[in-house]
């Protein structure tokens, strides 16, 4: 591995972390030339996972994207940053173990909203109100009125 710092061809590794619950493993390394420290990830390749969009249109999926979404739906609420990468990455876990190489985006947002509804109701309908693009206020009651039925379901 070069170097970033002075591209020279020999760095040692100093210290090996697993990461992404083993499914990657974190490098610290040293420069031998101009001890710069800087740190890697080794990660498995795994095969493209295709998201089927409402309009037709084919994207290779994004963990960080479903991130980015979920801190969206999340900010000003008390979720920790931790819990919406393990949502992130329980959903991709999921997708890809069900074995297909293709799913639809309808999946990838259900699967998300189930897991919001459980940590965080205001996340869940933040995130529920842009996946869903309510058309009006009482498609957003409806999904309320929906979200409050299951909360008495379960007291």
């Amino acid at each position: 591995m070069r170097c970033p710092n002075c591209q020279y061809k020999n760095t040692k590794v100093f210290d090996s972390r697993p990461t992404d619950e083993g499914r990657s493993i974190r490098r610290r390394r040293e420069c031998e030339k101009c001890n710069y420290r800087f740190t890697t990830f080794e990660r498995m390749e795994e095969p493209p996972l295709i998201v089927v969009k409402k309009d037709g249109v084919r994207q290779e999926f994004s963990r960080d994207k479903l991130i980015r979404g979920l801190i969206r739906a999340c900010e000003k609420r008390p979720v920790p940053l931790e819990k919406i990468e393990l949502i992130a990455l329980e959903v991709e876990k999921e997708l890809r173990n069900a074995g297909y190489s293709e799913v639809d985006s309808k999946d990838v947002g259900e699967k998300v909203m189930d897991r919001l509804a459980e940590i965080d109701e205001v996340a869940y309908v933040r995130f529920a109100s842009v996946y869903r693009q309510f058309k009006d206020i009482t498609v957003f009651l409806d999904e309320l009125k929906d979200l409050i039925n299951v909360d008495r379901k379960s007291e």
